[in-house]
């Protein structure tokens, strides 16, 4: 069985066990998130949202928060002795999905 979920502006599809990384939540490691938005759910019998599911919500314990890898971005402009160097680190946190109601 999996689901696909609503976070983060993004939609995600996840299975029991699976391990996700998502935008940055406000929750602290080792608490249970539960996702009420599900626009699918699939399996035997699956269920279309129209937008979401009525009644469905997957569950997910939080394993850690985290940055992503460095984004670097250069900017310049030729003959015009102008550049500009910037990096980014992007927030995440990582999930374990526990069980997938629907």
């Amino acid at each position: 069985m999996y689901a696909i979920i609503k976070t983060g502006g993004k939609q995600i599809r996840v299975e029991e066990g699976q391990t996700i990384f998502v935008e940055k939540l406000d929750v602290a490691e080792g608490d249970k998130v539960v996702f009420d938005q599900v626009v699918f759910v699939g399996g035997e019998t699956p269920k279309i949202g129209a937008p979401l599911v009525e009644g469905a919500s997957v569950e997910a314990t939080v394993e850690k928060q985290g940055r992503g890898k460095k984004v670097v971005t250069f900017k310049y402009k030729r003959r015009k002795d102008t550049h500009r160097k910037q990096g980014h680190r992007q927030p995440y946190t990582k999930l374990t999905v526990n069980a997938i109601k629907a």
